[in-house]
């Protein structure tokens, strides 16, 4: 069962706050997404006519289907209800904030996608993660030892 992460999105943005949505796929994509191919790196969610899809999520072609064209990086819908689209667009709204997806999972037999509420990360805050993140590595490593 592939689990699809987006390791970049931590690192880019600071996330606020998650929520979890359903995906509109076909058959052949759901077959792609369970051999664990697929990519979220470029991809976030956007909203269009008032309902919410996730773009640039990158699922290629399943390896025995041999049918029509495909598009890998098509947009796909995301379920959520009403209420909650609406207080999601009223949170994002004038605000420098982003809908980032972290994650596509199963739930059962049907595909989830965690979503992040972030704020983009500027090149200095990144680099203070990491120096932060190597000074308890080496705090860890000092622990370990003695």
């Amino acid at each position: 069962m592939g689990m699809i992460l987006n390791k970049n999105a931590k690192r880019e943005y600071s996330i606020s706050d998650t929520l979890v949505a359903g995906v509109v796929l076909t058959g052949a994509e759901v077959k792609t997404l369970r051999e664990g191919r697929g990519s979220l790196r470029d991809a976030y969610a956007r909203f269009l006519n008032g309902e919410l899809y996730l773009v640039g999520a990158d699922i290629p072609q399943y390896s025995h289907y041999s049918g029509k064209e495909y598009d890998a990086k098509r947009s796909r819908k995301l379920l959520l209800n009403s209420r909650e689209i609406l207080k999601l667009q009223q949170q994002l709204e004038g605000k420098n904030l982003t809908l980032v997806p972290l994650k596509l999972f199963f739930q059962g037999r049907w595909v989830k996608c965690e979503l992040g509420v972030g704020r983009g990360k500027r090149e200095y805050e990144k680099r203070e993660d990491l120096k932060k993140r190597d000074v308890e590595r080496e705090i860890a490593k000092a622990m370990r030892t003695n």
